[in-house]
């Protein structure tokens, strides 16, 4: 069977980089890019015209009129099936973390980026899955350095853990682990409260780039 064609737009304020990456994904068998510009602007029109047809933007960070910081937010809230993939020269800690926190950013990948690694980002991503280059899982590590106390899990927090990555209902997990539903969601809130997180993707996400799930 014919697999479905994941469809791209694409926005950096350098025509360079966007050709580029049109010469890495030029004839993919399941990416097609639909729309390519230097004006984040330009997108945010497009996509109001065009949003059912596109699947992730790749967006760089720093940009002129509006940034990629700005452009992320403003896409999760107006065409929030849209995935975004941001690209940048460097993956500072801070940055990254806003993406996540305000964003909910899928990927994050730097310039140098090959290939390889790019595809396997947009499939991943596609697919549900999250991607971000190893440079910058090392500087949101080291952006995120807390108290070791404040976010260490108990081994049932960590199988909780799993078990929500897995989209198990809270009434599913207590029967799983043999407890109540009232354990299973004081168990969720000390989660939440322990990885600074407020919300199911984000902690999804602690838990990827802290090793507790693979």
């Amino acid at each position: 069977m014919k697999k479905e064609l994941i469809n791209i737009a694409i926005v950096d304020d350098h025509q360079i980089i966007i050709d580029g990456i049109v010469a890495l994904l030029n004839n993919h068998a399941t990416i097609k890019i639909m729309f390519s510009t230097t004006s984040p602007l330009a997108l945010i029109d497009f996509l109001k015209k065009n949003n059912n047809g596109i699947d992730i933007v790749i967006t760089d960070i720093l940009m002129p009129n509006m940034n990629g910081l700005l452009l992320a937010k403003t896409i999760r809230q107006e065409f929030p099936a849209i995935k975004i993939i941001a690209l940048s020269m460097n993956g500072e800690g801070l940055i990254v973390n806003s993406l996540i926190e305000d964003s909910n950013i899928s990927g994050y990948i730097l310039k140098n980026t090959g290939k390889t690694e790019l595809i396997t980002a947009i499939e991943k991503i596609s697919a549900g899955g999250i991607h971000f280059s190893e440079e910058v899982l090392i500087e949101l590590t080291k952006f995120r350095k807390v108290k070791e106390e404040e976010i260490r899990l108990t081994h049932r927090e960590i199988e909780i853990v799993k078990l929500i990555e897995k989209e198990y209902s809270n009434t599913k997990i207590a029967k799983t682990l043999f407890i109540s539903e009232r354990t299973v969601e004081t168990h969720r809130k000390n989660i939440f409260r322990k990885t600074q997180t407020n919300n199911v993707i984000g902690l999804i996400k602690y838990a990827y780039l802290h090793n507790l799930i693979q």
